[in-house]
């Protein structure tokens, strides 16, 4: 579904990105992990058409993504919900996630996918015509998420869903995660919480300062023992 190949991509003269090549296939969850500044943003910034790459090349179901605006890709199927949120904090929940769904046409899908977000997002559900900048950190990540699933991706990419994020709330988002992607929903997970991305991921990367320096099926990238001691606090 989602393949980079060999990318490379800067900041002026500072490299973020040195020979990143990684897949999503479709279905799966891919996490991507390592510590602030690795380029884990930056990767989905080269996929959603924020950041050109210098070298290498991006496909996604077939589209060159490599010199593509954000409002071509973005209609392609490819959903995200940002780092920070970056939710509406002036409208309500019911218009947050009806921007969400800017580029579609299909009123009558609109209108589905509304009522199975808010079935997916009970607490959101409960507080439909509020407005955004007075929900909890954790209501307001449950939105950024449900925006990017008004826009019915085949591609999801989540970045740092848990950050700031009580762990009982964490675990609530982290088990929709998974059931979106048994709705058949693909998702590419950028993550600090190694330990619970490794636990829902079918297979996982790990950056360093720009670079890949492991990937493997995630069960077995979780019991290496350099990831326990840097990533896992064993």
């Amino acid at each position: 579904m989602l393949k980079l190949q060999n990318i490379s991509a800067s900041y002026g003269k500072i490299r973020a990105l040195d020979g990143v090549s990684l897949e999503v296939p479709d279905g799966k969850i891919v996490t991507l992990l390592g510590a602030n500044g690795a380029g884990k943003t930056s990767t989905l910034k080269v996929i959603t058409g924020l950041l050109h790459p210098t070298g290498g090349t991006a496909v996604f179901d077939g589209h060159d993504l490599t010199r593509s605006a954000t409002h071509a890709i973005i209609p392609m199927g490819v959903g995200i919900s940002p780092e920070g949120r970056q939710i509406f904090t002036h409208l309500t929940v019911a218009e947050n996630l009806k921007l969400g769904a800017y580029t579609r046409k299909d009123g009558a899908g609109v209108k589905k996918d509304f009522d199975w977000v808010l079935k997916l997002f009970p607490r959101l559900a409960e507080r439909v015509n509020q407005v955004a900048g007075t929900l909890s950190g954790g209501e307001q990540q449950m939105l950024a998420i449900g925006r990017a699933l008004m826009a019915r991706p085949k591609l999801l990419l989540l970045d740092e869903p848990s950050l700031g994020l009580a762990p009982l709330i964490v675990r609530e988002i982290f088990e929709i995660i998974k059931q979106v992607n048994a709705e058949g929903t693909s998702v590419l997970l950028v993550e600090q919480n190694a330990n619970l991305a490794l636990r829902v991921a079918h297979y996982a990367y790990i950056l360093e300062v720009g670079r890949l320096v492991m990937e493997g099926p995630a069960a077995e990238v979780r019991q290496n023992p350099e990831v326990k001691r840097i990533y896992l606090g064993g």
